[in-house]
């Protein structure tokens, strides 16, 4: 008897960034991992929410290079990180 097959699909994280503080519980868990790129990588996914093309136009940058600099083997500026982060309404927080 063989059984059936599972059907998956690719897990994309966009779906559930449906509100301001789902991303910004999404942010603060990848922050914690200090890993640059996955930081990268997930304002890319918030970007790409938001709309990639608004937030090109908002920062002044290329969207193709935008999505280069925010994916996981990019690495921007950090020039770029807080144009990016000002176009999506996001802030930076210190606290000790």
């Amino acid at each position: 008897m063989s059984m059936p097959k599972t059907v998956t699909r690719p897990w994309d994280i966009t779906r559930y960034l449906d509100s301001d503080e789902a991303i910004a519980a999404y942010l603060d868990a990848v922050l914690e991992e200090e890993d640059p790129a996955l930081l990268a990588a997930a304002l890319g996914d918030v970007a790409r929410v938001r709309g990639m093309t608004q937030v090109a136009r908002e920062t002044g940058l290329g969207r193709e290079s935008l999505y280069k600099a925010l994916s996981k083997q990019g690495n921007p500026e950090f020039g770029t990180v807080l144009k990016v982060m000002h176009a999506l309404g996001l802030r930076l927080h210190v606290s000790v």
